[in-house]
């Protein structure tokens, strides 16, 4: 038995709690490989691209897909909604995007029901002052479900018959489980008929495409792996329970993919050049209101799907070392360091005190990581436009000290440097991994 051949074959993580910029990174690298593949998540995530004054939000469908001939999968670790998806494809279409051919959809990925929405906001709500912040999508129902094994997954759909009797069955559950803690049945009245609709709109992109990625591979073609959310919204190993419901680690690839770990040549990590989380929870670097002000307006920090005004903070060196052992990351990305052209100082976090005791690991649990007092170092800011530099030698001096801290405290290189929501406004330092991948 011979080895298989170990082409390229490249993990994207976000390597801080989201929006780091994943989607504008996948679609830069995207035009280097063969395709494009999501493996995990919903509609909760938004991968923004901007490119011929053009802005696209893609939710469910991988960003590589805006390159022309280029394949993307949606696979079996995400969880998806029928609905978004097909809003999704129709938006694509009337924007000049084909996709017919191009996407796949694994057939064993789970459905979102508009029970799980319905169930997703009235738990929410119950939470009162300990909410979550979820986006009440209904993706952690969904993944529930999953858990459960009481899901209902695309190749169900894709069966009348045998969608109706699961159908059927689930809803007679959920129906006892919503009257009981919330005191109402849920609202199901003809949704049968609409999914079996639904069903036909999305059975030509229906495969195995654990199968697919694997043939692939063996072929030499080449492949990205694309995550949602980031490193600590991961169910395992985030700031628990402020997470979301699967694995945004490179570790999810394998899960949710079917593509063994051992295939994995390389993981980018992307951070921006500050921090933001979404949501409630933790967030030991999180700016003063008049500073996070500041950087909100100056790097447009709202979500893509929700419009949710992001809670900003300094760079977290602590959160992006915890980030690298976990995922393995080769290369570092920096994502919208145009945002601090105009900072006099800059902060960055390069440790964690709890009780004045300097700690040496991540803290497990939320109690723990809400009392931490984080060690500053401050730097001189740039006070100079970065936007139109293409060459990392051409950025200012500061700017470019300001990277090399960051590598050189995490050691590990920066493969690649952020200055704007456009394609171009990207800078490829010579001679790194990153540059080898492309």
């Amino acid at each position: 038995m011979t080895d298989k051949p170990r082409t390229k074959a490249i993990v994207v993580v976000g390597a801080q709690w989201g929006d780091e910029g994943k989607g504008k990174v996948v679609d830069y690298l995207a035009s280097s490989f063969d395709y494009t593949a999501r493996y995990a998540g919903g509609h909760n995530a938004g991968h923004t691209v901007m490119f011929d004054n053009r802005r696209f939000v893609l939710q469910l469908i991988p960003s590589g897909i805006l390159r022309p001939g280029k394949k993307a999968v949606i696979g079996a670790g995400t969880v998806v909604d029928p609905v978004a998806l097909i809003a999704e494809l129709e938006n694509l279409k009337k924007s000049g995007v084909e996709v017919r051919g191009r996407l796949f959809l694994s057939n064993r990925a789970h459905l979102i029901f508009p029970y799980h929405r319905e169930m997703d906001r009235a738990a929410e709500s119950a939470r009162g002052a300990a909410k979550i912040g979820t986006t009440s999508r209904g993706i952690g129902p969904a993944y529930e479900d999953k858990m459960a094994r009481r899901g209902i997954r695309v190749c169900d759909l894709l069966e009348p018959e045998r969608f109706s009797e699961k159908l059927e069955r689930v809803i007679a559950e959920k129906n006892a489980i919503s009257s009981a803690a919330y005191g109402h049945p849920l609202e199901t009245a003809g949704l049968l008929e609409q999914y079996l609709e639904l069903a036909a709109h999305l059975r030509g992109l229906v495969a195995d495409t654990a199968v697919l990625l694997n043939d692939a591979l063996d072929k030499g073609e080449t492949v990205l792996f694309e995550g949602a959310q980031g490193t600590m919204l991961d169910i395992d190993h985030g700031t628990y329970p402020y997470v979301t419901s699967s694995n945004a680690t490179s570790g999810g690839v394998a899960t949710g993919l079917g593509v063994a770990p051992t295939r994995i040549t390389g993981v980018v990590g992307v951070t921006k050049a500050y921090t933001t989380r979404v949501g409630s929870g933790p967030f030991p670097t999180e700016m003063p209101d008049l500073d996070a002000q500041e950087v909100r307006a100056r790097g447009n920090e709202f979500g893509a799907v929700t419009g949710r005004p992001r809670r900003c903070g300094w760079l977290d060196l602590v959160v992006l070392r915890y980030a690298m052992m976990l995922s393995g990351i080769d290369s570092l990305v920096v994502t919208k360091l145009d945002v601090f052209d105009h900072q006099a100082e800059i902060q960055v976090c390069t440790g964690y005190r709890f009780k004045g005791k300097p700690l040496r690991e991540m803290p497990p649990d939320v109690e723990t990581l809400s009392q931490i007092e984080p060690d500053y170092k401050t730097l001189p800011g740039w006070q100079k436009p970065t936007p139109k530099i293409r060459d990392v030698k051409d950025l200012p001096e500061k700017a470019r000290d300001y990277l090399s801290f960051i590598s050189d405290q995490l050691q590990v290189e920066i493969g690649m440097i952020s200055t704007g929501p456009e394609r171009d406004a990207t800078i490829v330092p010579r001679g790194t991994k990153l540059a080898a991948w492309l």
